[in-house]
């Protein structure tokens, strides 16, 4: 008798062909890894929003995407950002049709953005004998400052959410607001199996918050390995450097920028630092302003005088091409990150990483073995973090000499189907 293919929805905030992050490229790598498993038919649902407008028509709420098999887009409108809901019912109604449709045994929610997260109960009550994942990439159900747990009046990292800390990151709201918000999220959450976390850190963040720490599974990211061997690298000085990433606030760019120019100040200019990313349109206006003017000014330079590079975006199949061209990925991040995998990605490269020593960040690179910490938002240390890596020899040698293999997709895949496995035991359901 032939065992019955487990079936699994993975659910997606954007698809990584249309919006680059992090948390839809883990969820598209496992996904592809799971179309290759004879045991397993694995569907994908990508949640979008009106800022991809040529995509909407009129009636249409799921469609396929791009004639791939078993790809779909959710086309959310009208989305409550304070909530995180959905308030038209023609597009829940158009998602409970498609899970009667599809009528998975597992139902992996990578992210709950632009769905809904009361598209969790509403799950369970559609499919009762599914078992519900949810990934947690991030603090959005504790923070309601974009998941950042970054304070809004200074910056400064938080440690704790609290109705009344909150509130003084968003006045306009009262204690009671937040109070009310995090009602809702527990709700929901009660739909949930279990929770899966990319990094310890979060996982900590998330119990001492109130979630229950049986009910959250490590799950270190992997990726599909893209890795290619790397041509020798030049005789002379490690001193090109790499920024990969979205061109946003949290990411620290502005505080990469800086570095330079201290730099420069200093008298010292025998590095070069490639930009690679896009989407500077989602920074704030004050850090646009201030990315612009840097790359106005440093393009306006003599080539030959030019220090920084903007290359633009990327797709991953060019990640090797460009990693070619640097000897350390900088990621100067100015919020606590989570599992970011721009590290695992440099390493699959052999590149050493130069990171903020908060957070994700500081817990996956190890100082002084496979990367360098410096002072997050401390532009003077990353800069002499630069210098350093400039100038004292054999550095570069040990630290890429110290880089273990990241995990892969495949690795990352059978961590998440043990944890569909045990759930199926648990429930007493034979997959």
């Amino acid at each position: 008798m032939t065992r019955p293919k487990l079936k699994v929805l993975l659910v997606s905030l954007f698809h990584p062909e249309l919006v680059r992050g992090g948390a839809q490229l883990v969820c598209y790598d496992q996904f592809m890894e799971l179309r290759g498993r004879d045991d397993v038919e694995a569907t994908l649902l990508a949640a979008v929003d009106q800022n991809l407008p040529a995509l909407f028509k009129s009636g249409a709420r799921i469609i396929g995407f791009d004639g791939r098999p078993a790809e779909f887009l959710f086309l959310g409108r009208g989305y409550d950002y304070q909530w995180h809901r959905l308030p038209d019912p023609v597009m829940i109604e158009a998602f409970e049709e498609f899970l009667c449709t599809v009528q998975p045994d597992v139902v992996h929610f990578h992210h709950f953005m632009m769905l809904g997260i009361d598209m969790l109960s509403f799950t369970r009550r559609v499919l009762p004998r599914a078992r519900i994942v949810l990934t947690l990439h991030e603090y959005l159900a504790i923070c309601a400052a974009d998941g950042q747990m970054v304070r809004t009046a200074d910056r400064s990292l938080c440690t704790r959410a609290s109705a009344v800390r909150c509130h003084q990151c968003f006045p306009n709201w009262p204690p009671e607001h937040f109070f009310l918000r995090r009602m809702w999220i527990e709700k929901h959450f009660q739909a949930v199996d279990v929770f899966t976390s990319p990094s310890r850190f979060l996982r900590d963040r998330y119990v001492a918050w109130g979630l229950d720490p049986r009910r959250i599974v490590e799950v270190t990211n992997g990726q599909v390995d893209r890795a290619r061997p790397m041509p020798p690298r030049p005789a002379g000085p490690a001193n090109r450097f790499g920024f990969f990433g979205q061109l946003v606030d949290g990411k620290g760019i502005h505080i990469i920028l800086q570095a330079v120019a201290l730099l420069r100040a200093e008298g010292f200019e025998d590095f070069i630092v490639e930009i690679n990313g896009e989407n500077l349109r989602f920074a704030s206006p004050r850090r646009r302003a201030e990315i612009e003017a840097f790359q106005a000014a440093e393009e306006a330079l003599p080539v030959e005088e030019q220090r920084v590079l903007f290359n633009g975006g990327y797709h991953p199949d060019e990640l090797h091409r460009r990693m070619a061209r640097i000897d350390w990925v900088i990621m100067a991040s100015v919020w606590w990150e989570n599992a970011p995998l721009v590290i695992p990605e440099a390493w699959s490269f052999g590149r050493p990483v130069i990171v903020s020593d908060v957070g994700g960040m500081a817990e996956r690179v190890t100082d002084g073995v496979d990367g360098l910490h410096f002072a997050m938002g401390d532009a003077r240390a990353l800069a002499a973090c630069m210098r350093r890596a400039c100038t004292e020899e054999g550095l570069w040698e040990e630290l890429a000499g110290g880089i273990a293999a990241p995990p892969g997709a495949r690795e990352m895949t059978d961590a998440f189907l043990d944890v569909y496995m045990d759930l199926s035991e648990d429930a007493g359901v034979t997959a």
